[in-house]
């Protein structure tokens, strides 16, 4: 299959595809409107339109935030020629009687309004139209029907320490990462900022939180243990051994070979163990890249130098893969959906909020400059 990958950015969505040993911008989409998610489905599946029921072998998803308009959703099954907007989740009306005994961080309990789509994933391969989608203010909604129509996960929603969680980068809860286990649809996993890390064996309808042994040293001392208020910035899954997980943390990087069960603390990274984007390889779980920076009020690359970190012994050592990428005067951030990596685990791809796109076909050896004038990136996917 040839490579190739999408860019959501703050003005359209920009397709890359390798070409000759080149890769070119060989198609662009919702030119100039804020598109903050896309997923590639590449499940065939028949769906139904207005047209009637149709046969897709390869769903395209965009999800676009319009402001004031509110937040839209688009599916396209020509591999994006053609684009028909579709149903976005709802959220039920606050009941009168909502008033939480411990109100969020804020001091205000926030509303029951879909304010941004933060992720899409496609549900088990053999549940064809069944998407999982992550928004703002923290729920989580399913799709049984191509995204036809959603329906918000009580089980989570409903959880008594919802009351608990508070926005982290954002001004409210925000589900951002949803694992489906390759082999067990039913087998969930969904990260929050800031609500922890939570595992559903059951396709969603009971929930437990999963954040031993990671630490929030942004709360007193005697609640930085807790597991509601963790904020993972991004929680991956390795395909080939799904109980292996790695979390980009506010406070750091953790790793778990236990679906979570436990989390261990990865310490002496350099230059810093703060960011927002994580990959893993497909097939081996003991190699994952991330993006380093300065944390909190500062949010720079160390000393201006764009550097992508891997390890590939489980986090006992990292290597500074720096071989195209500017070292000098830079000062680009890479969002938590900013970081992708193909099928293959040879090829990288990311972008910055700077508009800068590198791209690697080594693993991460060497990185290649694609454009430094995108508008801001918000996310990258190769198509799968």
């Amino acid at each position: 299959m040839t490579p190739s990958f999408h860019v959501a950015t703050r003005k359209g969505l920009f397709t890359f595809t390798l070409s000759s040993d080149q890769w070119q911008l060989s198609q662009t989409s919702f030119l100039g409107d804020n598109c903050s998610m896309i997923l590639n489905d590449p499940r065939p599946c028949d769906i139904k339109t207005d047209a009637g029921v149709q046969s897709s072998t390869e769903t395209l998803y965009a999800a676009l935030d319009h402001g004031h308009f509110g937040v839209k959703l688009h599916r396209s099954i020509d591999q994006g020629k053609s684009w028909n907007e579709i149903a976005v989740p709802v959220y039920p009306p606050k009941p009168k009687s909502e008033t939480p005994e411990k109100p969020p961080a804020e001091g205000v309990a926030y509303d029951w309004s879909l304010t941004l789509i933060w992720e899409l994933v496609a549900g088990g391969k053999d549940e064809p139209g069944k998407l999982w989608c992550g928004t703002l203010p923290g729920g989580l909604f399913s799709s049984e029907d191509a995204g036809n129509t959603w329906q918000l996960n009580e089980g989570l929603w409903h959880h008594p320490s919802r009351e608990e969680w508070f926005g982290g980068g954002m001004d409210v809860p925000g589900m951002h990462s949803i694992c489906v286990h390759p082999d067990n649809p039913k087998h969930l996993l969904t990260a929050i900022s800031c609500g922890g890390v939570w595992e559903s064996l059951d396709g969603g309808n009971t929930w437990k939180a999963k954040c031993q042994g990671m630490r929030a040293d942004y709360m007193p001392p005697e609640r930085a243990f807790d597991p509601v208020i963790q904020d993972p910035h991004r929680l991956v899954q390795c395909p080939a051994s799904p109980e292996h997980l790695w979390v980009q943390h506010h406070n750091g990087i953790f790793r778990s070979t236990n679906f979570g069960e436990t989390w261990t603390e990865i310490e002496n990274v350099t230059p810093s163990s703060f960011g927002f984007a994580v990959a893993v390889h497909p097939k081996d779980p003991d190699t994952a890249w991330f993006v380093p920076a300065i944390k909190d009020e500062h949010r720079i690359p160390e000393h201006g130098k764009i550097i992508v970190n891997r390890t590939q012994d489980g986090g006992k050592t990292f290597t500074n893969l720096t071989q195209g990428l500017p070292q000098e005067h830079a000062y680009d951030i890479v969002y938590r959906h900013a970081l992708d990596v193909d099928a293959t685990g040879n090829y990288l791809v990311f972008g910055s909020t700077t508009g800068s796109l590198w791209v690697s076909s080594d693993g991460g050896d060497t990185w290649q400059s694609l454009s430094h004038h995108l508008p801001p990136i918000y996310a990258v996917r190769f198509k799968k």
